[in-house]
């Protein structure tokens, strides 16, 4: 099936999730409807919100002239309600955006003609910004990450960090259906999502213009924050960072690239944090993982073997107190010679 048959030709459906947030709604949905490409759909995922999002959000589709849907569902996550959205989509293209985000006016017609032109190309990225709401006056910075860049594919880089925001990408519908759903996380399920899509090796596009804004320190605080305490959010993070392991060796990145010695490195790291949270099964399938990434020609690094060696002595939350003592001392040590 091509992509002119996969969605309606043309079609950019955009799917805003979202959960308390009625005021920055509408400015995300009326940054879709000023774009200049046409036809768009927006489908609005009310998450369970417990405040007026529901209503404002009736309030926008009833006003749209039939370009906006409302779909509500109990508290699932913005996975899962990416997700709702997508199945209920027609277009070929597909935005997705966070409601305290913002596109500029003239992303879809940029990405859509770029991906016209790049048949091969499955995803189309450009500029996005970050805009820190905590500081007076305002500030806007970017682009952020390797937006401002034109890249091929989204690994090895992807291991190191999503270098891209959740507003920045239009996918092709085709691709979407072939890496299959979102899954159902609350933490790092954006980032697991795209190291399926880069598993495929799907070349990238990239446009020059400004795509959109990221906006940070807003009121209410962000679904990922305590990502580095919270114990549901840490095993979802080890879930994804499992996966983005997997994607990664598909998509052909080989165990000794800087980028995967950075990914072994980070396992560790979340592992011992995982460990401190009282998730020790999780902790030693992270330790696992960091073994495995790490390159099998040199030496696993020290205080790697030194948090297995005390895991299998005292256990894992023993063992990532007792590494990362270590770790300070030496590091005090240091920075005294």
């Amino acid at each position: 099936m091509t992509s002119e048959l996969a969605g309606e030709t043309d079609l950019v459906s955009t799917i805003i999730p979202v959960f308390n947030r009625g005021a920055l709604l509408r400015e995300a949905v009326a940054s879709v409807l000023a774009q200049s490409h046409r036809p768009i759909e927006i489908l609005i995922v009310n998450d369970g919100s417990q405040d007026d999002t529901a209503s404002v959000a009736e309030e926008l589709a009833h006003g749209s002239a039939g370009l906006i849907r409302v779909i509500h569902q109990d508290n699932a996550g913005p996975g899962a309600a990416r997700q709702r959205g997508l199945e209920a989509s027609r277009g070929a293209f597909i935005q997705f955006l966070d409601s305290d985000d913002l596109l500029f006016p003239g992303k879809f017609a940029a990405q859509v003609g770029a991906l016209r032109r790049a048949p091969q190309c499955q995803i189309c990225y450009g500029p996005s910004f970050e805009e820190n709401h905590g500081v007076q006056p305002l500030q806007r910075h970017g682009p952020m990450r390797a937006t401002g860049e034109p890249r091929e594919r989204l690994f090895p880089q992807l291991l190191v960090e999503r270098w891209w925001t959740t507003s920045s990408p239009l996918y092709r519908r085709d691709l979407l259906k072939r890496i299959g759903p979102w899954q159902p996380w609350i933490n790092e399920e954006d980032w697991e999502y795209d190291a399926r899509a880069g598993a495929t090796d799907a070349p990238l596009a990239w446009v020059s213009e400004p795509v959109s804004v990221r906006r940070i320190h807003l009121p209410g605080g962000h679904l990922s924050d305590r990502g580095c305490e919270d114990p549901r959010k840490l095993s979802h993070r080890a879930l994804a960072q499992a996966s983005l392991f997997r994607c990664a060796r598909q998509a052909g990145v080989s165990l000794g690239a800087p980028e995967m010695r950075h990914f072994a490195r980070a396992a560790f790291l979340l592992s011992r944090q995982c460990a401190r949270a009282g998730l020790p099964s999780v902790a030693a399938s992270l330790y696992d993982l960091a073994r495995q990434a790490s390159t099998p020609s040199r030496r696993l690094a020290p205080d790697l073997l030194l948090y297995g060696l005390l895991a299998s002595l005292l256990g894992w939350e023993r063992s990532a107190l007792l590494s990362e003592r270590v770790r300070n001392r030496l590091r005090s040590r240091q920075s005294l010679d």
